[in-house]
C-alpha cells in the first residue's frame, strides 16, 4: 500500500543535511573527474557506493518518508539532466562499449535514486529493514563488481549481456551481497514476522546465500544501468513475500531455487539455453518454482520441456530454416523473457494478490507460446507441409513469418491442451471448481488464438529483410559474407524495432488476456 506520511519539523536538519551530503558528493566526483583526471567510472561507482551507505542510514534519521521521497526526485532529476546535457562527467561521463563497438549509456544515476523513492512509497514502516537491505546490497555490491572487474580487466563471460561481465567483477558481487544480506538477515531479525524469525541460523544463511545468487545473475544480465532498478526491486520482493505472505515457505523457496539452478545448469550441458538463458531461467524458475510450488512448477516446465525436446527433434529437416529464423534452437535471455515473463509476472501479480483467476492467466500465457512454438516447430518438420499468409491466404514457403498450415495450427492446439492436462494432472481445485473440460477448452483455445495472433502480427510488423549473400527473406539483421565480415540486411517489411522476441511476447500477453477475461465471465454466469 502507498504510504506517503506528512512531513516532520523535526526531520528539517537531517533533511538539509542529506542535501548537503549529497551535494558534497556531486561536486567532490567533478573535481576528480575534470581537475585531476582520475576514470569517471570509478568516481561514479565509488559515489555509488557511498549513497548506498547513505541510503542504508537514512530511515534512521528520519522519522517521516516525505522528506526521503523528496530527495529521491530530485537525485533524480538531476541524473536525468546529466543524462541528457552531460553536465555532470562524473555521472555520465565514461564510454563503455559493447563487444561489437556500441557505446552502452547508463541509466544508473536515474534508476538508483528511483528505485529508493519506489520502496520508500511501499515499505516505509515495518517494513523499512527491506529497503535498507536492498538498498545497500545494490549500493555496494554493484559498485564493486564494477571497480573490481575494471581493475583485474579479467575473464568475460560469453554470450550473457550487452555490456561485458567479467567473473571476477561476478564473483566480486556476489561474495559482497553475501555477507550484506547475512549480516542483515541477523541485525533485521527483532523486525520479522514471528514465522520468518523463528527460522534456524543456517535457514537464513542459506536465504542470504539464495538472495546473493540471484543479485548477481541479475548484475550480470542487465546492461544501461538496469540492474540499479532491478537489483533492490528483486530482493525487496522475496524478502516481503517470504516475510508476509503465510502460503510461501522458506523452506519452499529455497528448494524452488535449488531445482531452478539444476534446471539452468542441466539446459546449458544439453545446450537448450546459452548463458544467458541459463542465467534468465534461473531467475524465472526461482520465483516460480520457490514461491507457486508444484501447481505453478509443472505447468512451466511441462512447456519448457516439451518445447526444449520438439526444438531438437528433427535438426536435419529444419536445417534448411536455420537462417531464416532469427535465432537458433539454444535460446538466449530474450527468448525466455519472450516466452516466459509474462508467466513470470503473473506469478508475481498472484503471490502479491492472491487472485484465483491468475492462474488461469498463467496457464493461458504458457499455452500461449506452447502454441507458438509447436505451430513452428510442427510447421517446419511436417513432410510437404502448405503455408499460406494469414492476412491475404495466399501460398508462402513454410517458415515464412505470418505464415500458418494445417499441421502447425492443430499442434498449436494439441499444445496448449497439454498445458492445462498438466495442472489436472496436479489436481489444482481451481480447475476442477471450473471444470476439467471447461477448462481444457479455455486454456486450449486461448493458446490457438494466441498462436494467430504471432502470426498476424508476424505478417503485419515484424521485420523481415533480404538477406544479399544467400538470396533470401530472412529475420536477421546482418549475414556473414564468406570472408567472415557482417553484412547488413535490407528491411522489406515490418519495423526495425519489432523482432521475434516482441512477436512473441504480444502473443504470450494476448494468451494471458483471453484465458483471464474467459474464466471470469464463466464464473460470473
Amino acid at each position: 500500500m502507498v504510504n506517503i506520511q506528512p512531513p516532520s519539523p523535526q526531520d528539517m536538519p537531517s533533511f538539509f543535511l542529506l542535501l548537503t551530503l549529497i551535494g558534497f558528493f556531486l561536486v567532490l566526483g567533478e573535481l576528480l573527474t575534470r581537475k585531476f583526471s582520475i576514470n569517471p567510472l570509478v568516481v561514479r561507482k565509488v559515489i555509488h557506493l557511498s549513497m548506498g551507505v547513505v541510503m542504508f542510514f537514512i530511515p534512521t534519521y528520519f522519522t517521516s518518508n516525505f522528506y526521503p521521497l523528496i530527495v529521491a526526485l530530485l537525485f533524480a532529476g538531476i541524473g536525468l539532466l546529466s543524462l541528457k546535457s552531460g553536465v555532470l562527467m562524473s555521472l555520465h561521463g565514461e564510454t563503455v562499449l559493447t563487444p561489437e563497438g556500441e557505446r552502452v549509456i547508463s541509466y544508473g544515476p536515474v534508476l538508483f535514486p528511483l528505485v529508493f523513492f519506489v520502496q520508500a512509497l511501499f515499505l516505509w514502516g515495518s517494513h523499512v529493514w527491506i529497503l535498507q537491505t536492498s538498498m545497500l546490497v545494490q549500493g555496494i555490491g554493484d559498485a564493486l563488481a564494477a571497480l573490481v572487474g575494471t581493475a583485474a580487466g579479467g575473464r568475460h563471460i560469453e554470450n550473457l549481456t550487452k555490456s561485458r561481465k567479467s567473473v571476477e567483477g561476478t564473483m566480486a558481487m556476489f561474495i559482497s551481497s553475501f555477507v550484506i544480506l547475512s549480516v542483515s538477515l541477523f541485525v533485521f531479525k527483532p523486525a520479522f514476522t514471528a514465522e520468518l524469525a523463528a527460522q534456524p541460523f543456517w535457514m537464513l544463511l542459506a536465504l542470504a546465500l539464495l538472495l546473493a545468487l540471484l543479485a548477481t545473475a541479475v548484475e550480470a544480465l542487465l546492461s544501461w544501468g538496469l540492474d540499479n532498478l532491478f537489483i533492490p526491486l528483486a530482493i525487496a520482493y522475496v524478502l516481503y513475500v517470504i516475510d508476509v505472505n503465510h502460503m510461501v515457505t522458506l523452506e519452499g523457496f529455497l528448494l524452488g531455487g535449488l531445482f531452478a539452478l539444476f534446471m539452468a545448469v542441466f539446459s546449458i550441458k544439453v545446450k537448450f539455453l546459452n548463458n544467458s538463458g541459463a542465467t534468465a531461467t534461473f531467475l524465472l524458475g526461482t520465483t516460480i518454482f520457490g514461491i507457486g510450488g508444484l501447481d505453478w512448477t509443472v505447468p512451466m516446465l511441462t512447456f519448457y520441456l516439451l518445447s526444449s525436446i520438439l526444438s531438437k527433434l528433427g535438426h536435419k529437416r529444419k536445417a534448411k530454416f536455420d537462417l531464416v529464423f532469427e535465432k537458433g534452437s539454444q535460446r538466449d535471455a530474450g527468448q525466455v523473457y519472450a516466452n516466459g515473463g509474462v508467466a513470470w509476472i503473473m506469478m508475481v501479480i498472484y503471490s502479491l494478490t492472491n487472485d484465483p483467476y491468475i492462474f488461469f492467466a498463467y496457464l493461458g500465457t504458457l499455452a500461449a507460446v506452447q502454441a507458438d512454438t509447436w505451430a513452428t516447430e510442427i510447421g517446419t518438420m511436417w513432410p510437404n507441409a502448405k503455408a499460406r499468409l494469414i492476412t491475404t491466404f495466399k501460398d508462402v514457403p513454410v517458415g515464412t513469418s505470418g505464415g500458418v498450415s494445417i499441421p502447425g495450427t492443430s499442434a498449436s492446439f494439441i499444445g496448449s491442451l497439454f498445458i492445462c492436462s498438466s495442472a489436472v494432472l496436479m489436481n489444482v481445485s481451481w480447475v476442477h471448481e471450473l471444470g476439467i473440460v471447461q477448462s481444457l477448452l479455455v486454456i486450449g483455445i486461448s493458446g490457438l488464438i494466441a498462436s494467430l495472433v504471432d502470426s498476424f502480427f508476424g505478417a503485419t510488423v515484424q521485420a523481415q529483410y533480404y538477406d544479399p549473400i544467400r538470396q533470401k527473406v530472412t529475420e536477421r539483421t546482418h549475414s556473414v559474407a564468406p570472408d567472415g565480415s557482417l553484412v547488413a540486411n535490407e528491411l522489406l517489411k515490418g519495423y526495425h524495432f519489432v523482432n521475434n522476441d516482441l512477436v512473441n511476447t504480444l502473443c504470450a500477453i494476448s494468451g494471458s488476456a483471453v484465458a483471464y477475461v474467459v474464466v471470469r465471465q464463466l464464473i460470473v454466469l
